[in-house]
């Protein structure tokens, strides 16, 4: 059982790193195209997944398409019950539901002070109110999740859909130097160091810059493995 998925910008898609994720962290065989989001056949790129009008995008096996993280998140959890893309726990399993949701539709500050950039690392800002608030819900929800594991090193232990999508929240603590407790960064420093993540930066730094996600900052060292 193949998929086929479109994913953007490495460096820079959120989305799309999510996306492909849900695939390569639990081994599902799939076709990976790529097309630069704003570069001249990125909508021909998409017009191949209509109605699709943003990445990440699949196609199912049996050729339907799927758009929308959340649901190619459900749809891959319903048609592979066998692996764990959700905790095993009932309640643990609808507490990463609610968390993955609010991630899905929230924390806009965040993502339009901090764009995701697996490029540089920003030192300087000064957090506002608004930022403030964002970190401090995110922490909450994240400290909510390991009260239900304990053991592992990810939000639920185990890895699951959760994880997915707040990867790209980690990238955005570290890639603007946010001020976050030590368990936050403890688990950025899981997700940075991940092999699987690790094999998407490596690709992402191969690709060409775009100036448009350059910021009026600071630079640092990447915090994590190379």
């Amino acid at each position: 059982m193949t998929y086929d998925l479109l994913i953007g910008d490495r460096a820079y898609s959120s989305w799309s790193l999510r996306g492909w994720l849900l695939f390569a962290k639990f081994g599902l065989d799939v076709n990976l195209s790529t097309t630069r989001i704003y570069g001249p056949d990125f909508r021909a790129d998409l017009a191949a997944f209509a109605p699709a009008r943003s990445v990440p995008v699949i196609r199912l096996p049996e050729g339907p398409v799927v758009m929308d993280t959340l649901a190619i998140a459900e749809t891959l959890a319903e048609r592979h019950p066998d692996l764990p893309f959700w905790p095993r726990d009932p309640a643990a399993r609808a507490l990463a539901r609610g968390i993955t949701a609010e991630m899905h539709s929230s924390f806009t500050t965040l993502r339009s002070t901090c764009p995701m950039n697996m490029r540089n690392v920003w030192t300087g800002i000064t957090p506002d109110e608004a930022l403030k608030a964002d970190l401090d819900r995110i922490e909450m929800l994240w400290s909510a999740a390991r009260a239900h594991a304990p053991e592992g090193p990810w939000l639920f232990g185990d890895y699951s859909i959760a994880d997915a999508f707040y990867a790209p929240v980690a990238v955005r603590m570290v890639g603007f130097s946010l001020p976050v407790s030590d368990k936050a960064r403890t688990y950025c420093e899981t997700v940075i160091s991940d092999p699987t993540f690790l094999q998407w930066r490596r690709l992402a730094m191969k690709e060409e810059p775009l100036t448009v996600y350059d910021q009026p900052y600071d630079k640092a060292p990447w915090p994590g493995p190379e």
